[in-house]
C-alpha cells in the first residue's frame, strides 16, 4: 500500500529559473515543481502545500516555526507517514535542525533543495524531489530525525552542512559521514543517530547573534552586543574553544548581565573543549560560565540557543541542553 507523504514548498533555487537573458537565478510566478508533482505519483500519495515562495537569505525563524506548525495542523488534520520540505540550499540546515528540535511526530521529516534552478543544464531539484520522498516513505526513515536529502545521499539535521557555494554535492556531515544513500533499488541506512531531543517550542522571540573570533579581537563587538540587549551570543572561538585575553573582559560583561554566551569552534572539523588554561584559554572561560557546545557549527548552536531560552534563564539548564 503506498504511503502517505505531504510535500510542503517553501521556495528557493529548487523552485527558481535561469533568466537566458540576463543570467539572473530568481523565482519565477509559479513554482516548477508543482507542475512536476505527478512525477512522485507512483511513489506515494503525495498531497502539496505551497507555504512560501521564498529565497532562503530571506528565511527567518518564524518561517522555521509556522513549517513546524503547518507539520503539526496538517497531521492532526490529517494523519500521513512522511514530510518532504523543499528548500533553498543558504539556509537548508538551520529549517532542518530547527525541526529536529521541535517536531515530535511518528513521522519521516526530510529536507530538501537544489544547487541548480529548473531550467539550467543538470537541474538536480526534481531528482532530489524524487528521492526525498522515496526515503520519507520508507518506514526505515521514522525515529532518525531530521534528514537532509540531496545528491543521493541521506544526512541527519545535526551533523550536516553546506560546504561548497555552487557544487551539487555541497551537503556534507563533516567527521561522520551521511547516514545513509539512496539507490535505484532502495533506501539503504548504514548508521543511525545514537539520540535525539524534542522541545515543546511555544514562540521564537529571543535575539541570539552568531559572531566568529579572531587574532587581536576586543571587547568592543561584546559589548555593543549587551547594548544592543541581545538575549544571548554564540562565538565561533579559536581552536578547541579559546579567545584572545583582550576579549575575556567583555565576556565576563555579558554573563555578569545574565546573557548565556556559547562557544563552538571556528575550526572546520572536530569539539569546542575546555582544554587550555590560560588567560582566554577554554578552561578558564568555562569556569566563569561560558557554555560549551557538543560539535554543533555556529548556526546550528545560535538556533538552539534560542530554542534553550524558550525552555529556560538557568545557566546550568541550558548547559545541560548543550550537552546533548
Amino acid at each position: 500500500m503506498k504511503k502517505n507523504v505531504l510535500v510542503i514548498h517553501t521556495g528557493g533555487t529548487i523552485s527558481m529559473m535561469e533568466d537566458k537573458d540576463t543570467g539572473a537565478v530568481i523565482p519565477g510566478r509559479e513554482n516548477p515543481l508543482s507542475v512536476q508533482t505527478s512525477m512522485v505519483a507512483n511513489l506515494a500519495d503525495v498531497r502539496v502545500i505551497e507555504a512560501f515562495h521564498l529565497p532562503s537569505p530571506h528565511i527567518t525563524t518564524e518561517h522555521m516555526h509556522e513549517i513546524k506548525r503547518l507539520i503539526d495542523a496538517e497531521f492532526e488534520k490529517q494523519e500521513f507517514d512522511g514530510v518532504v520540505i523543499t528548500h533553498g540550499t543558504d539556509t537548508l540546515e538551520e529549517t532542518a535542525y530547527f525541526l529536529d528540535l521541535t517536531v515530535s511526530l511518528p513521522v519521516s521529516i526530510v529536507v530538501t533543495g537544489a544547487m541548480r534552478s529548473s531550467n539550467e543544464i543538470g537541474a538536480d531539484g526534481l531528482y532530489n524531489l524524487i528521492s526525498s520522498v522515496r526515503v520519507a516513505a520508507d518506514p526505515l526513515s521514522k525515529n532518525k530525525g531530521v534528514l537532509v536529502v540531496l545528491n543521493d545521499e541521506i544526512h541527519s539535521a545535526k551533523n550536516v552542512t553546506k560546504t561548497h557555494t555552487s557544487n551539487v554535492s555541497t551537503f556534507q556531515s563533516p567527521q561522520y559521514g551521511p547516514i545513509g544513500i539512496v539507490t535505484k533499488r532502495g533506501i539503504l541506512f548504514h548508521h543511525q543517530p545514537t539520540s535525539s531531543e524534542s522541545y515543546k517550542v511555544c514562540d521564537i522571540t529571543k535575539k541570539v547573534t552568531l559572531i566568529k573570533a579572531y587574532a587581536g579581537m576586543d571587547s568592543s563587538l561584546l559589548g555593543a552586543i549587551k547594548d544592543l540587549k541581545f538575549d544571548g551570543v554564540v562565538i565561533e572561538a579559536l581552536g578547541q574553544g579559546n579567545l584572545p585575553p583582550e576579549a575575556v573582559p567583555g565576556i565576563i560583561d555579558l554573563l555578569n548581565n545574565r546573557i548565556p554566551v556559547v562557544l563552538v569552534s571556528r575550526c572546520f572539523n572536530g569539539i569546542a573543549q575546555d582544554v587550555y588554561g590560560y588567560e582566554g584559554g577554554g578552561k578558564q572561560l568555562k569556569e566563569k560560565g561560558v557554555i560549551f557546545s557538543n560539535g554543533l557549527n555556529g548556526q546550528k548552536a545560535r538556533i538552539k540557543l534560542m530554542v534553550a531560552l524558550s525552555q529556560t534563564n538557568d545557566f546550568q539548564e541550558m548547559e545541560r541542553i548543550f550537552r546533548n
